[in-house]
């Protein structure tokens, strides 16, 4: 071992001391570590490190021996299967050789063999077509001619039984032990059958297979199974039934449902074109129609069975019949024709109807679960609407219409439309989910939007967290007085008005509306909304384009698409109200939730809803085309036509039930809109008469003194007895208490500030009357506190009565609704009224009412006539006043507010009163004389805090100027802005 090992060592230390470079260092590193073995172990642990080193050499050494012998071993093998191999092919060819000079040898002409040999040569052909047989078989399977194959399978069965290899003894025949390889031919007999089944039941299932096609495939069926037409008819519809529930069980994907679907029809439409061209039998005495061929199967058969002379001269194929082999095979062989085992009886017209209607009943059921599991995927109207355009196109194509009535009729005595009877109530079924979902969609984010909103508007008006949307909201004024940049459309300058679109709206057409921003904001989400809905909806209903959207028409379509046109409006319609309904119902909940804490705040909120409400039926323009179910375009606006009023005379105009579901819509919303503003107007009332009463009843002289105004002084001439005139001076208020301007000028910034000229008439009206009821039970109030006669109590002098009655008459002038429909109310609060001022005037002098009365109908009027601009929003444009004595000249009238002489570009403006009264000039100057000097001892800063000290102003200028002043009166105008 220790010889062997030394050459192994001595290698490395003579490569080491021969090499250079790379392997010098290599071996200068082993030499290294060599020593530091040495230096860490012993001897004896070095003597250890040897020995382990020596049997891993070993180890490595006998399995390079063992490797080495094996793969020698397998080449010696090899070597002596070659060998061998070559041994085999020389005694193969040989033997060909010896067969190839016994069958060149030609015998006599005309040489007979003897029967021993015949029959020897007829066995070996037919052995020899039994092994071709196989792989004829699965040519014609793998070429989709399952009936060829079919009857070569039958040929091969008759050839066993000749042979006489189907037998039990089978196994002990000489043939089967000369030539081992038929065993396996008689084994893949019967599998060959199975796939022949298997491949032509695969080609009944497939519904763009030929007629004849289905029909060789039954045939082979038949034939393989021994079976009658009723049970082909039963293979081919339950075929056909599978095929059914595989199209409906292939993923679902979007665009492939209406491949599905479109199939589906396509089946069911072949299935019944199918079974007329194979089952159905013409009656006897009934000449055939050449349209309509029928009979396929029974034709077919025949030829197959040899029945028909066409189809004389057996089964086997043409290049078989070119082999040499070919002549020894017996007539029986050649001449085979496949049987079947009963008759193929024509199947009865009775049975044939029975088992259709029982198939289509069947899978009617599994299409309309499948169908209906298949259109939950369809997320939009506009997919069924695809959908159903791809099967009216299937059905209603040539190939399809093709006798298809006198199919039905033959088939089923009646006729058959799938669409009706599959579809069509599916679609509908579907088409409400979606319609549902889509608005109940809406219905929830327009109640988020609107609960968003209402929140924003109860922000604090004084807090930094208001944006400039919510403080437009809270001061309605600001908005319609102040500029934006899309006050005017940019093409203002070029398109009229009569050129733009019934939806076109610029923002000064908003502003005259008082419609805010935050209103429009939500108007156009909500009608965005609706616009969606109702486009996706429109692409289910017939246009009104006169362009069809096909490019042909069939002359005979399948069935009505729009059918059901009418019903799908009418779900819309009826989501669409509903919609309105829910949307109603959260702004009545949200204005309940404020009844009971009011507040600016609150009134905002309330404010909002009732312009929301208002506006709804205008900036939503889709809502009403939704409800109206119109299915033009977006710029063909829906018209209402006029009411019967405004049509005068004749019969009233009938109402569709269309424009009558619209205008209930329209009337619930402007109902719920007039409730938000009667709790406006409630709240409103409630607080600036309270403030009015508490100022009213204060019982000191300090605050009689405080609400007074300034006086008229006026002269009078009166009749002696004894005939001469004396002259005598009255002095009359001309101004209301201070109080009463204020409330209402108070009333008429309220009204001013949240879009005064766009309030409804009916609530304007409520809001006076409901104030002037809070005013008289007021005075009433007054009434009560001055019959009690507490000693405390400061007395009703003729002068505070006096002032009490012209206030009292002046509130109700303007506080009155003037309508017809408040005649009756208004009769009763006159008799409230009459009693206060009976009771006033029981405190002046008789003598002293008589004189007073008409100047101060004169004052009264005339004040009305002053401040009709300053509280034009609440007074309107009706006649104000009607003097209890006698009527006022034409010419004080127009001395009044005289109108310009010129016709001028610009309508005609009011301008200030002219100087009527010149006589009675000088008595105004003296007191003005007498005013100024009780004003000199009062400080300036003082006499402008006076309440009232400005109107006092301006209504003194306004009697003084001689000349008109335009500038006051546009500046009173535009106070309450």
């Amino acid at each position: 071992m220790a010889a062997m090992a030394a050459p192994g060592v001595r290698p490395a230390v003579g490569a080491g001391a021969v090499g250079a470079g790379a392997v010098g260092a290599g071996a200068a590193a082993r030499g290294a570590e060599a020593e530091a073995l040495f230096e860490a172990h012993t001897a004896a642990e070095l003597r250890a490190v040897e020995r382990r080193l020596r049997a891993g050499i070993e180890q490595k050494r006998e399995e390079l021996r063992q490797m080495v012998g094996e793969r020698y071993r397998d080449l010696i093998e090899a070597a002596d299967t070659i060998a061998e191999m070559r041994r085999s092919a020389e005694r193969l060819l040989g033997a060909v050789r010896g067969l190839q000079r016994g069958s060149a040898r030609p015998g006599p002409a005309g040489t007979v063999h003897p029967p021993a040999q015949q029959s020897f040569y007829g066995a070996a052909a037919q052995l020899k077509l039994l092994l071709e047989v196989p792989e004829q078989v699965w040519g014609a399977v793998e070429g989709g001619r399952y009936l060829p194959a079919a009857r070569l399978h039958l040929l091969g069965a008759h050839l066993r039984r000749q042979l006489q290899l189907d037998t039990p003894r089978a196994r002990s025949s000489p043939i089967l032990a000369r030539f081992p390889i038929l065993l396996r031919q008689v084994a893949a007999a019967s599998h060959l059958r199975s796939t022949i089944l298997q491949e032509s039941k695969a080609l009944l299932r497939c519904r763009t297979g030929s007629d004849q096609a289905v029909a060789e495939a039954l045939c082979a069926i038949m034939l393989l199974e021994d079976s009658s037409p009723r049970q082909a008819l039963a293979d081919f519809l339950l075929a056909r039934k599978l095929a059914i529930q595989q199209l409906l069980n292939q993923p679902h994907h979007g665009a492939g449902i209406k491949a599905q679907v479109c199939s589906l029809m396509e089946l069911l439409t072949t299935t019944l074109y199918q079974a007329h061209a194979l089952f159905y039998t013409v009656p006897e005495g009934m000449a055939p129609d050449p349209a309509l061929p029928c009979g396929l199967l029974f034709s077919t058969l025949e030829s197959t069975t040899g029945q028909n002379p066409a189809g004389k001269g057996g089964v086997l194929e043409e290049d078989l019949k070119l082999s040499s082999w070919f002549k020894y095979l017996p007539e029986s062989v050649v001449e085979f024709q496949p049987a079947l085992r009963t008759l193929a009886h024509p199947i009865s017209q009775e049975y044939l109807r029975e088992t259709l209607q029982q198939w289509i009943n069947m899978c009617s059921d599994d299409i309309r679960t499948g169908v209906r599991t298949l259109l939950v995927y369809v997320k939009s109207m506009k997919g069924l609407a695809g959908i159903r355009d791809a099967v009216w196109e299937l059905l209603s194509s040539d190939s399809s219409r093709h006798n298809w009535e006198a199919v039905c009729r033959r088939l089923l005595d009646r006729p058959v439309s799938f669409w009706e009877e599959l579809l069509q109530q599916l679609f509908l079924d579907r088409l409400q989910t979606l319609t549902k979902e889509g608005f109940d969609s809406i219905s929830g984010s327009s109640k988020e939007l609107l609960a968003v909103a209402l929140q924003e508007l109860e922000v604090k008006a004084g807090s930094s967290a208001l944006s400039k949307q919510m403080q437009l909201e809270h001061n309605v004024a600001l908005f319609l007085w102040s500029e934006s940049p899309g006050d005017l459309p940019g093409d203002a300058a070029w398109v009229s008005v009569g050129q733009r679109g019934p939806f076109a709206r610029s923002g000064l057409a908003m502003k005259a509306q008082a419609l805010t921003p935050c209103v429009q904001s939500f108007c156009s989400t909500l009608d965005s909304k609706l616009k969606a809905r109702l486009e996706d909806v429109l692409s289910y209903l017939p246009g009104d384009d006169s362009v069809p959207k096909e490019p042909a028409v069939p002359a005979r379509p399948a069935f009505d698409r729009f059918a059901d046109a009418g019903t799908v409006q009418g779900l819309l319609r009826e989501r669409c109200v509903a919609c309105t309904q829910h949307l109603l119902g959260c702004v009545r909940e949200q204005l309940q939730s404020r009844l009971d804490t009011p507040g600016d705040a609150k009134l905002n909120a309330v404010l909002f809803m009732a312009r929301l409400c208002q506006a709804l039926p205008e900036l939503c323009p889709h809502l009403q085309r939704c409800v109206l179910g119109q299915a033009g375009g977006a710029a063909s606006a829906p018209k209402e036509p006029r009411s019967a009023k405004k049509l005068g005379k004749g019969k009233a105009q009938e109402v569709s039930p269309e424009l009558a579901k619209w205008q209930g819509v329209k009337a619930e919303l402007l109902q719920q809109s007039l409730l938000a503003y009667q709790l406006w107007s409630s709240a409103v009332t409630k607080g600036l008469v309270q403030c009015f009463t508490h100022t009213l009843l204060l019982d000191t002289a300090g605050s009689v003194l405080a609400t007074a105004t300034n006086w008229d002084e006026i002269e009078i001439q009166e009749e002696t007895e004894s005939g001469s005139s004396v002259t005598s001076k009255i002095r009359l208020p001309v101004q209301p208490s201070w109080h009463a301007q204020c409330l209402l000028f108070s009333l008429c910034q309220e009204v001013n500030r949240v879009g005064g000229h766009t309030l409804p008439k009916v609530t304007l009206q409520e809001l006076l009357r409901s104030c002037m009821a809070e005013v008289l039970a007021a005075y009433e109030k007054l009434v009560e506190q001055k019959q009690e006669k507490r000693p405390d109590s400061f007395p009703l002098t003729q002068s505070r009565a006096l002032q009490l009655l012209y206030d009292l008459r002046y509130l109700s002038i303007i506080l009155t609704a003037k309508s017809e429909d408040t005649k009756p109310s208004r009769i009763k609060q006159d008799s409230g009224i009459e009693k206060v001022i009976d009771f006033l005037e029981g405190h002046i002098d008789p003598f002293d009412l008589d004189v007073f009365t008409p100047h101060l109908n004169s004052n009264l009027n005339r004040l009305v006539q002053r401040t009709s601009v300053l509280f034009g929003l609440l007074t309107g444009t009706e006649n104000q006043y009607t003097s209890r004595g006698s009527a006022l000249s034409s010419q004080e009238l127009h001395n009044i507010l005289p109108l310009a002489s010129s016709q001028i570009r610009f309508g005609l403006l009011p301008l200030s009163m002219s100087s009527s009264r010149k006589s009675k000039s000088s008595a105004r100057s003296t007191e003005r004389v007498q005013g100024q000097a009780a004003a000199a001892v009062l400080p300036r800063e003082d006499e402008a805090a006076r309440p009232g000290s400005l109107f006092r102003q301006l209504i003194t200028d306004d009697e003084d100027a001689a000349a008109p002043s335009l500038f006051k009166l546009g500046w009173l105008s535009g106070m309450t802005k």
